[in-house]
């Protein structure tokens, strides 16, 4: 583990408000929302979707792959929803001991408040594209109340990362290619912008929790990171996306997760992040197990 110098926690709380100030969005009225959806284009690239590649997919016409392509899209969103409502609990209990006149604070406030907006963005997509809501396992489920409830602030910020880094690189896949849904590129050209904040804002405050934090919570970190590795690269796609096209879902899960190219996919999404919790120290000792049976690292 290396320690870089700490930033100022309030000059990066203001150079986030002052971003955020100008590059703001109300999806609401940014977004064509009464345009039909477009016949041909996918809901996600291709690539991306967990069956490509596979005997199954080679097997699907197109129409069926890009009925699969809508499906993942919702469980993406889905889960987001999910993600995000944690997250927002988790910064409330983050700032609850901090001084409320702080940068950092108002920073924070600003950032549940962008994460309102996006969960009900997702929600409408999902309703636009006439596609249901695909919900965490009873486990995953519980899982998520128990961690928003008693993580420590390390591990809140390590498992915000976890989501947000792979669900923005996925995302930037999507709002530049022209065969995707126009709706759809616009809802992850406006997440991928505005989250860019927010993972500076976890990064550079889960960099100075690991290096001041007691011995024992930076165990814990890891451990919590390792397992919430493993919970989100199975929450991602539900297995229900599978029988709402068809497909036999134990069968698609078999092959989705027998897959060369999803590993790559799920490795390549996560990269970045893997890279920053190594040099911070959060990927160590047991919970380094847990990462690699995650499929997130080799």
């Amino acid at each position: 583990m290396t320690t870089a110098p700490f930033k100022n926690r309030e000059l990066v709380a203001e150079r986030l408000l002052e971003a955020s100030a100008k590059h703001s969005f109300d999806p609401d009225v940014e977004l064509d929302w009464e345009a039909p959806i477009e016949d041909g284009k996918w809901f996600l690239p291709e690539y991306l979707v967990s069956l490509y590649d596979t005997p199954l997919w080679r097997r699907m016409p197109e129409d069926q792959r890009i009925e699969l392509s809508k499906h993942e899209m919702a469980s993406l969103c889905s889960i987001g929803i999910w993600f995000e409502i944690i997250l927002i609990q988790l910064l409330t209990r983050h700032i609850f001991d901090v001084d409320p006149t702080t940068r950092h604070v108002r920073y924070a406030l600003t950032e549940i408040a962008d994460e309102c907006r996006h969960s009900k963005m997702f929600a409408r997509l999902i309703e636009k594209m006439d596609a249901p809501a695909y919900r965490p396992s009873r486990l995953h489920h519980n899982l998520g109340r128990l961690m928003k409830t008693i993580s420590t602030t390390p591990g809140s910020f390590s498992s915000t990362l976890l989501v947000e880094e792979i669900l923005d690189w996925m995302q930037r896949q999507t709002f530049p290619d022209e065969k995707v849904q126009t709706l759809v590129r616009g809802v992850t050209r406006i997440h991928v912008v505005e989250e860019a904040r927010h993972v500076r804002y976890a990064r550079e405050e889960l960099r100075r929790q690991m290096a001041t934090c007691p011995a024992w919570e930076r165990n814990l970190t890891r451990l919590a990171a390792g397992e919430a590795a493993r919970v989100v690269a199975k929450a991602l796609i539900s297995p229900r996306v599978y029988s709402s096209v068809g497909l036999d879902p134990q069968e698609a899960l078999r092959q989705a997760c027998a897959s060369g190219h999803r590993r790559q996919i799920m490795r390549t999404s996560a990269q970045r992040l893997t890279g920053f919790f190594d040099e911070i120290g959060v990927i160590s000792g047991p919970g380094a197990r847990l990462w690699r049976s995650s499929g997130l690292v080799g």
